[in-house]
């Protein structure tokens, strides 16, 4: 029997730009869904979603690195950067085969 052990959490959600806040947004029953910002939605009888607001990848990225990677992508660096950072784990050649990700998206 093997055990798994989560030691650090990160996320970018719609109602947070961390777990912190995420968490605090939940607890308080707020919701994410608002009108869709990030493209024309007048072809579309939906004009509503739950969008990462105020993202500003340059916050997070260099330009060139921002321009390279899709929005999704920069969403899982970001959430594992806080996770890693959140667990204090320091990965060196005794324990790199023994590190892991999970990652979980809605697209």
């Amino acid at each position: 029997m093997r055990r798994v052990v989560v030691t650090g959490m990160g996320a970018i959600t719609p109602v947070g730009r961390d777990v912190p806040s995420t968490w605090e947004a939940l607890l308080a029953g707020r919701s994410g869904v608002a009108d869709i910002t990030l493209f024309d939605v007048s072809p579309f009888e939906v004009r509503f979603a739950a969008e990462v607001k105020d993202y500003n990848p340059l916050a997070y990225f260099d330009p060139k690195e921002a321009r390279r990677m899709d929005r999704f992508c920069q969403f899982a660096l970001i959430a594992t950067r806080e996770a890693m950072a959140d667990s204090g784990l320091v990965i060196d050649g005794s324990n790199s085969h023994r590190v892991g990700v999970i990652f979980g998206s809605g697209i």
